[in-house]
């Protein structure tokens, strides 16, 4: 056995444990706990968290660049957390989670980003309560600063007297930050490259590259456009998090519209598909198609695991990736900054990632275009990583611009 099959048996193990159903029950069963704890805040209090977030991005402390050192605006710090959700995860993880669980994998994920934005809200309200400065004059925010201080300063009494979780709390804060690091090679870099670089050498194939091979099957021309792409990611995070979150807040906003108006104008051409697509995702989240496999009891299982565990990849709620961002706003409200997590939760899933099951749905209809809800077939010439492409190549089909 060779270093890469080694390398993908234990990934292939941990990636079981870790999306399976005991890592998604504990990361649903928080968004529960919150969404209970704070009376179903996500909806009682819409209004206010709406006004505090996209209600008031004309505010000048809210999109004006802060002269506090090491601290960013709460715009640039939305931005730039979601210039990290908003991607891989709503593009072919939506197209993944329909190919393998049907349509009705989408109503799963809307019930996984439901419950998340209330994990989000958590996590920002502890990330910038329990943040501190480093020795550098910057704010440092994240798990392992509530988990050490926070969680680490609980007692309880036992048979020898009082006990402190300090201990504990320090050692869950020690792995967390193991953890992030190892994470950020796979579902922070690797599936982001992997995804970019097999839907730009898809589109604009270059023969005279693509047809030599490096190594393990993987051809020349990936490994330069992967070598682009980690250029170009390098100059930006080398700068630091205020070039990060520069970069960050004149991108994002262009992205998102840029492909909320097109997958508008793509389900507005198949406009006669988008009652029957609704219909598919609430019809199949309790009864899937055949391809899905199994019993009915085991392809709802499949189906719904599918939407949790790709709306949770896809808005990284309770992963606690974005507090770290977050937690460097010039925000002195822990709450305030606890609602922007709300925002961004339901712009990634509850709007992204709809306008990418609804695109892939209703391209060429529901049977018989890119994806075939039906059989479950897709169309040929794509994979589930290409799947968002195809069905833009569709409309905006000259030169593969789509």
């Amino acid at each position: 056995m060779n270093l890469l099959e080694k390398i993908t048996n234990v990934n292939n193990a941990v990636n079981g444990f870790v999306w399976g159903w005991v890592g998604l029950v504990l990361l649903l069963g928080t968004g529960v706990v919150a969404t209970v704890c704070t009376k179903v805040f996500q909806v009682s209090h819409i209004k206010e968290w709406w006004k505090n977030t996209i209600g008031s991005l004309f505010k000048k402390e809210v999109i004006g660049h802060t002269k506090e050192k090491g601290a960013i605006s709460p715009f640039q710090a939305l931005c730039t957390a979601l210039a990290a959700t908003v991607g891989t995860g709503n593009i072919a993880g939506v197209a993944a989670a329909i190919c393998v669980g049907g349509a009705g994998a989408v109503f799963w994920m809307w019930v996984a980003a439901f419950l998340g934005m209330m994990t989000n809200y958590s996590e920002n309200v502890l990330g910038l309560y329990f943040r501190r400065k480093n020795e550098k004059g910057e704010w440092s925010g994240g798990a392992m600063y509530y988990l050490q201080d926070g969680f680490g300063s609980y007692s309880y009494k036992d048979r020898h007297g009082e006990a402190s979780l300090k201990k504990t709390g320090k050692l869950l804060a020690i792995l967390f930050c193991i953890f992030t690091m190892l994470a950020s090679f796979g579902i922070g870099s690797m599936g982001q490259v992997n995804k970019i670089v097999a839907n730009v050498a898809a589109a604009f194939d270059v023969k005279a590259l693509s047809s030599v091979e490096v190594f393990g099957g993987i051809s020349l021309y990936n490994v330069i456009l992967g070598a682009v792409v980690m250029i170009l990611t390098a100059l930006i995070t080398l700068g630091g998090l205020k070039r990060i979150a520069s970069v960050a807040e004149k991108i994002v906003p262009f992205m998102v519209v840029l492909f909320v108006v097109g997958s508008l104008v793509i389900i507005g051409v198949n406009y006669a598909a988008i009652l029957p697509a609704f219909k598919a995702i609430f019809v199949n989240a309790f009864r899937p198609e055949s391809f899905v496999g199994g019993t009915l009891g085991s392809a709802i299982m499949l189906a719904a695991q599918q939407g949790f565990k790709r709306g949770v990849f896809s808005n990284e709620a309770g992963l606690v990736s974005s507090v770290m961002v977050h937690a460097n706003s010039n925000v002195k409200e822990p709450v305030k900054q606890g609602m922007w997590g709300i925002f961004e939760v339901f712009a990634d899933t509850m709007i992204v990632c709809t306008m990418t099951a609804l695109v892939v749905l209703t391209s060429g209809g529901l049977e018989g275009g890119v994806f075939n809800v039906k059989t479950g077939e897709i169309a040929a010439g794509l994979s589930d990583a290409t799947l968002v492409g195809g069905a833009f190549n569709e409309v905006f089909g000259w030169a593969n611009i789509g």
